[in-house]
């Protein structure tokens, strides 16, 4: 059997509520998107870059935010925090993610409106495929591809520009200097935005994208879905155009008819080219704009708008929706306690931290006097933007004699790393134990933050 070929969808430009909430989230996520990278940030030390993913220093720069490697465990938690508000959220309101939010939506919809500014409204770009390889239409699609990769390779640059100082990679990229990977990145996110968005953008949500598969997990007979009123728009005798005789309400109503008057609109308007009236299907992506395109219809014809709107299951059914129940209860406790624990760990960072470990092998060295020595490598960070003086010390290793290489007190510039070297050497009391816990202390100047303990263990033998 041949495999089914896909039907050449052209979505028809509409007016509404909906439409207007998406135009703003379009305009906010590029201006974000396009600009962070460009934007300059006064620091101490380090790039003037608001946000940089420093991947040779191994520094990400937020703004006054400095996150290194130890850090790893805030990415957990964001990723812990953007599982549990998926879950939240489309519990609620469906897959409004894919309707507002998703980067296929907001790109498809930049290449929707290039695609319209040039070839125009839906029928005039029908009929530009209808009549051929026309001069007029070679012209037009050249220019709409054009515009498509410009914005494609703007998307690329963009992207690649996070990971390097922009103005700079932007002078390196233009004089055929620039790395290896910045050339790569930029031409695979250049070629995927534009396949994508441009080629074949309805079928990446309907075949591609898992979400829609696994949202069916997610819903309930509570959450909000863009739903067609069936009982309201089919009547006893289904839908009907608007003829002479049946142009009222009450003309459709003692015929049997709904007020659907089976336009079309709402299915010309659908990015994924489905028809909602046929109930919930996996292609739909929740962005509601047949619901602007059919309250539009309703407003013309004096009509009750909400034919086509946001319901749930339950609601349909003559119920009451819920919203607080104990599932969407249990995801709003851990996405709160998330974000509270992610708020907490960053604001409490202290301005240095410190990790220790043993150097020798064997790990006890006995000296001509009889005592033990052992050695340790701290490796020691200023993860502030301020110098930081540091002095070294043991605490609960008692008779300990300690040296420190290259000394025992240290300066640390901002967003510095040092590894100091420490020999202990103890003289043992009869009957020791194999290993004696113990603290390094680092104590900063005076109240330039509180001192750190780190732990670690003296090897008697």
């Amino acid at each position: 059997m041949a495999p089914e070929i896909p039907i050449a969808i052209y979505p028809r430009s509409v007016k509404g509520r909906f439409r207007n909430l998406k135009y703003a989230i379009l305009i906010l996520a590029y201006t974000v998107f396009f600009l962070l990278p460009w934007m300059r940030w006064e620091r101490a030390t380090g790039p003037q870059q608001a946000v940089l993913f420093d991947l040779p220093s191994r520094h990400f720069y937020f703004f006054d935010l400095v996150v290194f490697p130890q850090n790893i465990f805030w990415l957990a938690i964001l990723l812990l925090i953007a599982a549990l508000l998926l879950f939240f959220v489309t519990g609620i309101a469906g897959r409004v993610w894919c309707g507002y939010f998703c980067f296929q939506t907001l790109w498809t919809d930049a290449y929707l409106l290039i695609e319209r500014w040039v070839q125009g409204e839906r029928p005039a770009r029908m009929r530009l495929r209808a009549h051929g390889w026309t001069a007029e239409r070679i012209g037009k699609l050249a220019l709409t591809h054009a515009m498509w990769l410009a914005l494609a390779f703007w998307t690329g640059f963009t992207f690649a520009a996070y990971w390097a100082d922009a103005p700079r990679l932007l002078t390196s990229f233009v004089s055929g200097s620039a790395p290896f990977a910045a050339y790569a990145t930029v031409l695979l996110l250049t070629a995927t935005t534009y396949l994508f968005a441009g080629v074949v953008r309805e079928q990446v949500c309907t075949y591609m994208c898992p979400y829609a598969r696994f949202q069916s997990v997610m819903f309930d007979r509570d959450t909000l879905i863009v739903s067609y009123d069936r009982n309201r728009g089919e009547g006893a005798g289904g839908r009907h155009k608007v003829t002479r005789a049946l142009k009222s309400r009450d003309e459709r109503q003692a015929a049997g008819h709904g007020d659907c008057i089976d336009c079309g609109y709402c299915v010309q308007v659908c990015p994924t080219g489905i028809d909602i009236r046929d109930g919930l299907q996996v292609e739909c992506i929740h962005c509601a704009l047949c619901v602007d395109a059919c309250d539009g219809i309703m407003r013309n014809l004096g009509w009750r708008t909400g034919l086509i709107g946001y319901t749930s299951e339950r609601a349909l059914e003559g119920g009451r929706t819920r919203f607080f129940k104990l599932k969407t209860w249990g995801y709003g406790a851990a996405l709160l306690l998330a974000a509270l624990l992610l708020v907490n760990s960053v604001a409490t960072r202290a301005a240095f931290d410190a990790s220790v470990r043993q150097t020798r092998q064997p790990l006890t060295v006995m000296l001509s006097d009889g005592s033990i020595q052992n050695s340790y490598a701290i490796v020691v960070n200023n993860t502030s933007v301020h110098d930081l003086e540091l002095r070294v010390g043991v605490v609960g290793l008692a008779g300990a004699s300690m040296s420190v290489q290259p000394a025992d007190e240290i300066e640390l510039h901002p967003e510095e790393s040092l590894t100091i070297y420490v020999k202990l050497r103890l003289t043992l009391q009869a009957k020791a134990p194999k290993r004696i816990p113990f603290d390094f202390a680092l104590v900063p100047e005076e109240g330039a933050s509180a001192p750190l303990k780190v732990p670690s263990q003296f090897y008697t033998r």
